[in-house]
């Protein structure tokens, strides 16, 4: 998935290209491209655990982003923020230095004031994690629980994709 027929592997894909987010593919499932750097690496070139969270919190940035929902908009226009309420795991496969990564986003779950987002970490065809991940809507000021502003909440509930 993101690869063209171009692309001499999926996995190591021209390693000089970064990718850019507008690659970012919108469908049921939305896919953003990321190659892994040294300084998401440990010493011995496999991905830091904890940077898989980043690569997530960007895909659903990037997601919320390509529906006309950037988070300083949300902040500016709607005082809306989400945070990471709870987040579920498999680590199946390690990444390792300069994989060419899509992280995939879907909305499984839209409820009035919380989300919850499937997402999975691909290297070609090989799936590399998996997440299940819920966010609580929270008011930008005060950082306390929110509902979602109506015509947002009707957007994302239309999107949806229950499993």
């Amino acid at each position: 998935m993101g690869t063209s027929a171009s692309s001499p592997s999926p996995a190591r894909a021209d390693s000089s290209r970064r990718p850019d987010v507008s690659e970012a593919t919108i469908g049921a499932t939305f896919s953003w491209p990321t190659r892994v750097y040294w300084e998401d690496t440990d010493a011995g070139g496999v991905v830091y655990h904890a940077q898989y969270l980043a690569f997530m919190e960007r895909a659903r940035t990037e997601w919320m982003r390509a529906h006309g929902y950037g988070q300083e908009l949300l902040r500016r226009e709607h005082d809306l923020v989400f945070a990471v309420r709870a987040m579920q795991i498999d680590f199946l496969k390690p990444a390792r230095l300069d994989d060419a990564l899509e992280v995939e986003v879907e909305l499984t779950e839209c409820r009035r004031a919380s989300a919850v987002f499937a997402q999975t970490i691909r290297r070609g065809d090989e799936v590399l994690l998996t997440a299940q991940v819920r966010v609580a809507a929270l008011d930008a000021a005060g950082f306390r629980p929110r509902g979602i502003p109506s015509p947002l909440l009707d957007e994302l509930k239309s999107l949806e994709r229950p499993r």
